[in-house]
Parts: structure tokens; sequence; C-alpha cells
């Protein structure tokens, strides 16, 4: 089964971006749709973005414009570069995986992925 590991997160102004990397492992994750999501303290997790294995992609209303998701198949990676973060972007980022047929349709529900990473930290300061 994959092995996701999530990487690039820390500590930002608000104003900056920071660029999270998804690498999978045991798979390959042309084989995948991957979403990201993300918990804040205190908060549920709640879904970012996702992109499907033909590179179509969704957003979660508050990030539209300011997040871009895209895949590296021959890496086997996918990225979530984000742009003009905010304080509220702070929280635990992660990426998950499912393995499908479909190719042109990205997947908002966690309970659609079957792996996931561990997460990664990310803290915007005001």
């Amino acid at each position: 089964q994959v092995q996701l590991v999530e990487s690039g997160g820390g500590l930002v102004q608000a104003g900056g971006s920071l660029r999270l990397s998804c690498a999978a492992s045991g798979g390959t994750i042309s084989d995948y749709g991957i979403g990201w999501f993300r918990q804040a303290p205190g908060k549920e997790r709640e879904f970012v973005a996702a992109i499907s294995r033909e590179s179509n992609s969704i957003y979660e209303n508050p990030v539209r414009g300011r997040f871009t998701i895209s895949r590296d198949n021959a890496k086997n990676v996918v990225y979530l570069q984000m742009t003009s973060l905010k304080p509220e972007d702070t929280a635990v980022y992660y990426c998950a995986a499912e393995r499908t047929d479909y190719l042109f349709v990205p997947v908002a529900e966690s309970q659609d992925y079957a792996y996931w990473g561990q997460g990664i930290q990310v803290t915007v300061s005001s």
C-alpha cells in the first residue's frame, strides 16, 4: 500500500508563502487521487484541495485563489503551493490518497481517502 510523507511546513509571516510536498512510496501516485486537508487546534479536520489523476482540481472557498495543488507523477509527488497566507491558515496539514479508476474527478470527502500522511505543521504569524 502507498505511504505518504508531507514536508515543507513551518513558520511564516502573514502574506508569505510555503510549498507543501506529499511524497508517495510503495505505490505509483498516478494511480491515486490526492487531497489536502487541515486541522486547526480545537477544530475538526477540513478539506483544503484535491487533484484528480488527470490533474483536475477543486478548492475549498477560503483558499481558492491563494492555494494551488499540482502533481508531478514522474517524481511521485503532489504539491500544495500556498500564497498570501493568513493566520487562520495555521493548522496541521495532511495529504491523503485514494486509489481510483476515475481520471477526472477530484474528491473532497475525507472518508473516501484510504491512505493518509502523518501531517505537518503550518504556522502563520500575524
